[in-house]
């Protein structure tokens, strides 16, 4: 037997097209993958989607990939993940599984007197592996599913099980997110093969006694930029499984497969008491001589300027030469990077509108648009526009539809 384990893809969740395309086409690679090494089924550990209701054009792209797989007849073993979930408790998941593409194995009913949650079993028809699991829902709510889960039916189920979910648990936290609110191991039921976790967007693997193998494959492909500089690239496990003789399941031999779609550099520079002119040269002379022929490329930038402002830096030439060059799209974080030249703004709070007033006052002239006091009451009455509130009764199109006509009267557009 010989399965996948894929989770945290979140389609749509890039803003710029080149991103969200390398996001499909990691989708789009790992399904081929997966039907190239020929497993019986494929899992899906939450959170396909970014968001409950995805735009049509994701959707059409998944669902025709989904087809094929079908007509491969490789099932998908899915459960909801925080982001696929609505609070009406429906997901594009029931869309996909009503037309036949999928299979939630989220499935149970709660005792009516006990109040206990009991689980059943979803039996893949190839292998007879059985499949269970529990949804992720966003601020762990749902610990109390786990909290009501009845164990002892689980426990003592017969075969190969695999148990889905798509939650933090304490004992496979990676260092980085330790102070992040999870929940025990101990919540899980014992007794199970493979648990195929998902939410956790770093490859993790443990092997705990009276629970076997737990693993989080990490996002199919970074979400941000972030992500995007520590990984590279997302990936998935490919399970193997033998049997003895006897046609008893043996061992499993679990591989993290590096899913590629496109080579990744990234660039840190510490730019304290640099000037904005010697970043820029330092930035281009670092790519002088390499080839960034579709590259994906990160560049970081922290420290404290010697003289001027983040903006001095000439970000217009260094992206213009890049892409030049050949790259394929070129991403910047200067969130730790500081001018030498701010100065914590320090005023009385007692009159907010005043406070308002004096901090705009220290920012104002950065471009020249305007003289000082047109910029002071275009910004005041921009703010005082962007912060009106819908009104009763108001729907909320024609509530972005008045905004936008009161901005475009101020800005004489």
């Amino acid at each position: 037997m010989k399965y996948a384990h894929l989770a945290d893809l979140h389609l749509g969740s890039w803003r710029e097209p080149k991103m969200r395309d390398l996001s499909t086409k990691s989708f789009l690679t790992a399904i081929d993958q997966c039907v190239q090494d020929k497993v019986d089924f494929i899992l899906f550990a939450g959170d396909i989607f970014n968001t409950s209701l995805p735009s049509l054009d994701t959707l059409k792209i998944v669902a025709k990939k989904l087809k094929e797989l079908k007509d491969k007849n490789v099932p998908l073993y899915v459960i909801a993940g925080s982001h696929d979930f609505s609070p009406s408790g429906k997901t594009m998941i029931d869309v996909l599984e009503n037309a036949g593409l999928m299979k939630n194995v989220c499935r149970g009913k709660i005792h009516p007197e006990t109040k206990e949650l009991h689980l059943q079993f979803l039996t893949d028809p190839k292998t007879g592996a059985k499949l269970t699991g529990i949804l992720g829902r966003k601020g762990q709510l749902d610990k109390t599913y786990y909290q009501n889960l009845h164990l002892g039916s689980l426990e003592q189920e017969p075969g190969y099980k695999i148990f889905m979910f798509h939650t933090t648990l304490a004992e496979m936290k990676p260092k980085h997110m330790e102070k992040v609110e999870s929940q025990p191991v101990s919540f899980l039921p014992k007794n199970f093969n493979y648990y195929a976790g998902g939410h956790i967007h770093h490859p993790t693997k443990i092997e705990l006694e009276g629970y076997g193998t737990l693993t989080y494959p990490g996002a199919l492909f970074p979400n941000n930029f972030s992500e995007v500089e520590k990984y590279s690239h997302g990936g998935y496990y490919l399970i193997t499984v033998e049997n003895d003789t006897q046609g008893n399941h043996d061992a499993q031999k679990i591989e993290w497969i590096p899913l590629k779609v496109m080579e990744h550099h990234a660039l840190t520079i510490d730019c304290n008491q640099k000037a904005p002119e010697v970043i820029t040269f330092e930035i281009l002379n670092y790519f002088e001589k390499m080839d960034i022929q579709d590259m994906l490329m990160t560049i970081r930038l922290t420290g404290t300027l010697a003289k001027g402002k983040v903006s001095d830096i000439n970000f217009n030439q260094i992206f213009a030469e890049l892409y030049n060059k050949g790259a394929y799209f070129i991403m910047k974080n200067t969130a730790g990077l500081q001018s030498e030249e701010f100065e914590e703004i320090k005023i009385s709070a007692s009159n907010p509108e005043t406070m308002e007033e004096e901090i705009i006052k220290e920012h104002l002239q950065q471009n020249k648009l305007y003289d000082p006091e047109t910029e002071l009451l275009l910004t005041k009455n921009l703010l005082s526009a962007l912060t009106s509130s819908k009104k009763e009764g108001e729907t909320l199109t024609d509530f972005q539809e008045r905004i936008i006509q009161e901005i475009g009267k101020i800005l004489n557009l």
